[in-house]
């Protein structure tokens, strides 16, 4: 019988490439030095970054490290829990609940309009009092070692949809908190709020998380703590107030770097 071992490094590769990274990493990689070695190799991770669509043939843009790259792809998604409210209110924690309190409702409702997205269904509405929701992302839980964290340090992303209804005015209001592993604030995030009219067109709003010239869809993170403090958690305060907001897609995901969901007021 042939030995594994014997088969060519290029025949190896490609067995690897079939292999999720958490077994290469954690089991494979200690085998023996071979395995470690082509574990480590470049290449593969390109293969695996171009097998399972992270990248095409055609892509320009250099890659610093493939496998950092590789990681970062696979764990891209939005970290928020019941981003959509199609679970009701579950996963998130209501801080203040004024007025008629926080409501979940099918689109587009009875004042307002339709979601630029069709996948979402439902929203969040909140009422003519304060309305804050609040929740925390563990990254470590979420898949992201502290050594990812503390070296690489990939930017997120975070998008928050809000809207008014048409025949009320309201205020928006956003924090988003980087956190440590023992609750230590490494930098918080909080735009000025924003203002909308009664008698509005009741259109769906992404605003800039910080103040800028002009808004943008989303923002990139790209202020992490470094040294012994390692960035461990997310806090995301989305704050309602003035009458009603709906709020249908809140999003946070971090996102390779090298060089939603919403609701109605």
């Amino acid at each position: 019988m042939v030995n594994i071992n014997e088969l060519p490094e290029n025949i190896l590769l490609e067995l690897f490439t079939h292999v999720p990274a958490p077994q290469l990493l954690r089991n494979c990689r200690l085998v023996c030095s071979l395995w470690r070695d082509l574990i480590d190799v470049m290449t593969l991770w390109k293969r695996k970054s171009l097998r399972e669509g992270f990248v095409t043939k055609d892509r320009d843009e250099p890659v610093d490290d493939w496998k950092i790259f590789y990681i970062l792809c696979s764990l891209q998604r939005n970290l928020l829990r019941n981003p959509c409210a199609e679970e009701n209110l579950r996963s998130w924690r209501i801080d203040s609940n004024g007025g008629d309190e926080w409501k979940v409702e099918s689109l587009p409702g009875d004042h307002g309009t339709s979601f630029p997205d069709t996948k979402v269904k439902k929203y969040f509405v909140t009422s003519y009092g304060m309305c804050l929701k609040s929740q925390m992302v563990d990254l470590k839980a979420e898949g992201y070692s502290e050594k990812l964290l503390d070296t690489v340090r990939p930017d997120i992303v975070v998008k928050d949809w809000f809207a008014p209804r048409a025949d009320c005015g309201c205020t928006y209001h956003l924090r988003v908190q980087l956190a440590s592993a023992d609750y230590i604030v490494l930098a918080s995030f909080e735009p000025p709020p924003v203002t909308i009219e009664q008698w509005n067109d009741a259109s769906w709003h992404l605003p800039h998380l910080l103040q800028l010239p002009s808004w943008r869809p989303s923002h990139p993170f790209s202020t992490w703590g470094q040294g012994h403090t390692v960035l461990e958690r997310l806090v995301w305060s989305p704050c309602h107030q003035q009458q009603h907001h709906r709020q249908p897609q809140d999003s946070q995901e971090p996102r390779p770097c090298q060089n939603s969901t919403g609701g109605r007021h």
